[in-house]
């Protein structure tokens, strides 16, 4: 790939219009003649040559022996699981924190999803919690890079080991990012990648499955490509399976983003920083990073101190009146209505007390690569007016002479039961997909 930069811009150009958005990327001109070349050449002889250069490019960034390139980061856990041989009767352990991608593949397979609470810092799967919850019927463990920042993957890699159990690093938001010495990626038996829109890398939908193991490899291969044997010309497949394949045009798109890769985190990390300057000393906490991480701030969060009795979803809406953008934190997974079965839901809505009450304390700001020092200083604005405003007003609720009994109806927390999600106006989810 040629590292020509004279088309690079040193910033991304403001998103367009009066709204500030909540998530999206930074194109330049590298990344329109590359699809575009694509388009013009990458058929016939060379119908694989974009994606085989980006599988080759990408397991050498995350220092991985293999990679695969698919539609989603879905599509790379699902082919993980199948290739582990994990199926009905099993078990597989997943965080309450993340978006339903990284369990749906459990279902897929008919395993069982686990539910385990996060850290109350990182927002991360809890060790503990997972060591808690490890059965003769654990299988997997999904290990998820919430929000760009990162589990302790070391600890987690070591029980997994200790028990029989394959690790599985969801690095769907952390494309860049580096843990304990490690590229992101560079974790347990599989490891996987989303390259959606609003992603910091992105090939507008896409992703990528990461592996060591040349057998693992060999067998998503062939799971990929409706279980054809390699080589074959003549049709005939030998499994059912499935098509999960990246185009070359995605491909091309994503080549060029990868060669930008460190000049698009270090644009994520600055946008942080705007936001960790302007934020600090409100009583506010925002993402969490280890001395020795590079976390890639895909979504800049803050949670709320639970003295101002401010909730996110007020929040939210508050600022959708304001013209900006915001993503609802994860719900707990055993909340959602999918789960409602499931045969783990109610007792971790029990259990994960933290992911319940990140849950309603805190909120993803606008963290678009195009976002400006003016946008963030404008959210900022707004956010420590609303706080301000929301802690008088639970001041005046805490000592007002309203019976108390009266005063705790008014309330109005998580509820542990399955219900159907709230969507205030103007509230976005910034397409979340993988």
């Amino acid at each position: 790939m040629s590292n020509d930069t004279q088309t690079r811009a040193v910033t991304p150009p403001p998103s367009t219009g009066e709204r500030i958005p909540v998530a999206g990327p930074w194109i330049t001109d590298r990344e329109v003649e590359a699809v575009a070349r694509a388009a013009r050449h990458s058929w016939f002889d060379h119908a694989t040559d974009e994606s085989r250069a980006f599988q080759a490019e990408f397991a050498a960034a995350t220092g991985r022996a293999h990679a695969i390139a698919l539609p989603s980061c879905t599509s790379g856990l699902h082919l993980s699981l199948l290739a582990l041989g994990i199926g009905p009767g099993d078990e597989v352990i997943v965080p309450e924190t993340t978006w339903i991608a990284s369990a749906a593949p459990i279902s897929y397979v008919g395993a069982t999803p686990i539910f385990v609470d996060v850290e109350p810092d990182s927002w991360c799967m809890s060790v503990k919690s997972v060591e808690a919850m490890l059965s003769d019927r654990t299988k997997a463990v999904i290990a998820v890079d919430v929000y760009g920042g990162f589990p302790d993957l070391v600890a987690l890699e070591a029980l997994c080991d200790a028990h029989g159990v394959s690790l599985i690093e969801d690095a769907a938001e952390a494309a860049g990012g580096r843990h304990a010495g490690r590229p992101a990626g560079a974790f347990g038996r599989t490891s996987t990648f989303s390259f959606h829109g609003s992603k910091t890398l992105t090939t507008g939908e896409g992703g990528m499955v990461l592996c060591d193991d040349s057998r693992l490899h060999e067998r998503m291969l062939f799971l990929r490509d409706h279980g054809r044997l390699p080589g074959d010309a003549s049709f005939r497949s030998v499994e059912v399976a499935w098509k999960y394949k990246m185009s070359e045009m995605q491909a091309a798109l994503g080549r060029v983003q990868l060669d930008r890769l460190e000049e698009l985190i270090e644009r994520k990390r600055t946008i942080f920083g705007w936001y960790a300057d302007r934020l600090d000393g409100s009583g506010i906490a925002l993402n969490f990073e280890r001395e020795e991480d590079r976390a890639t701030y895909w979504m800049n969060t803050v949670v709320f101190d639970r003295g101002t009795g401010v909730r996110a979803d007020t929040i939210a809406a508050a600022m959708a009146a304001e013209n900006i953008a915001t993503r609802p934190f994860f719900s707990p997974l055993s909340s959602l209505l999918a789960y409602a079965t499931s045969p783990d839901a109610a007792r971790a809505a029990e259990s994960n007390s933290v992911s319940y009450d990140l849950a309603e304390r805190a909120i993803n700001l606008p963290s678009a690569l195009t976002l400006t020092e003016d946008q963030v200083d404008r959210v900022c604005s707004v956010l420590r007016s609303l706080c301000v405003r929301s802690t008088a007003d639970t001041f005046h609720a805490r000592h007002s002479v309203l019976p108390a009994a009266f005063r705790r109806s008014m309330r109005r927390p998580l509820s542990r039961r399955p219900v159907a999600a709230a969507n205030p106006a103007g509230l976005s989810r910034g397409d979340e997909s993988r």
